[in-house]
């Protein structure tokens, strides 16, 4: 991230802990058992890594300010996600990326990807989340750290080119933002994730594997 990104495009936001919390009580809780390592990779705030509950929590981001906002149980690691040589081989059982591969190169996205291969246990998954390039072209480059595209077409045909086995795509899963119009109220968060209708929904959801 060039700048001070955190200061001014991802400023802390109560708002945001407030969705990741329901989004983990309402979706995540049943796809992470409590016995699971779970891998946090640009977590930033801990926002997600936060409200996980399992038996190891890692967090990545090579913003130092993350081992300020992590819980304690959680081992943050400051460096780039492309490098996560502090991570046994198969040792991960859930990877999750939020709003983070479109900040990287091509190159540097799949040297990460085969990192990650590498650390995921048997049967271990990798989540993704990020804008949807089909339904969030208009706002796309108001983030001036963007430098990659991905649709949902394109991001899983790229995983399968590098070894990945695609397990599920959600095109439209949420919003683009906190700063959308959409309230952030968990009940709200919750009727959201259960409807077949998703008003401004621009981020799309892949779940991935290394293929066998």
């Amino acid at each position: 991230m060039s700048g001070d990104y955190h200061g001014s495009r991802l400023a802390l936001d109560a708002r945001r802990g407030g969705v990741w919390a329901a989004l983990w009580r309402y979706f995540f809780r049943r796809r992470i058992a409590a016995d699971a390592c779970v891998l946090d990779l640009g977590a930033g705030y801990g926002d997600f890594i936060n409200n996980v509950v399992a038996r190891r929590r890692i967090a990545v981001d090579q913003w130092p300010g993350i081992a300020d906002h992590v819980d304690k149980g959680v081992e943050a690691i400051v460096g780039p996600v492309s490098d996560l040589r502090a991570i046994a081989d198969g040792t991960v059982d859930f990877a999750f990326a939020s709003n983070l591969f479109e900040h990287l190169p091509q190159d540097v996205f799949v040297a990460t990807l085969a990192e990650i291969a590498r650390t995921l246990a048997p049967g271990g998954t990798l989540t993704i989340i990020q804008p949807n390039y089909r339904y969030a072209y208009r706002e796309y480059f108001d983030d001036y750290t963007h430098v990659a595209v991905y649709s949902h077409i394109s991001l899983a045909d790229l995983l399968r080119a590098h070894g990945w086995e695609i397990v599920e795509v959600r095109p439209r899963f949420l919003p683009l933002t906190v700063k959308s119009r959409l309230p952030t109220w968990p009940i709200l968060v919750a009727a959201y994730l259960r409807s077949p209708i998703k008003p401004m929904g621009k981020q799309m959801l892949v779940v991935a594997r290394p293929a066998a």
